[in-house]
């Protein structure tokens, strides 16, 4: 494996150290999860999209209900 140096700001590399799942796990391992988590090897469906964008229309036009009224309409508070 070929090595490369990388500069990173301070609060940058705190924030990957964060990230480790354990102690002696490599900034290289974090890099590569958090690169494989934004990638995405299935693309949302055009049902899904549609699906968010009516929930979106939803959100905008005030048709929801916050999570307090789901428990009181379904009397579980």
């Amino acid at each position: 494996m070929q090595t490369s140096s990388l500069r990173v700001n301070p609060r940058t590399k705190s924030r990957l150290e964060k990230l480790k799942v354990h102690p002696r796990e490599s900034y290289d391992k974090v890099i590569d999860r958090l690169i494989d988590s934004y990638h995405d090897d299935e693309p949302l469906t055009e049902e899904e999209i549609k699906g968010i964008e009516e929930a979106l229309q939803d959100l905008k036009e005030g048709r929801l209900y916050t999570h307090e009224q789901v428990k009181k309409k379904l009397g579980l508070s």
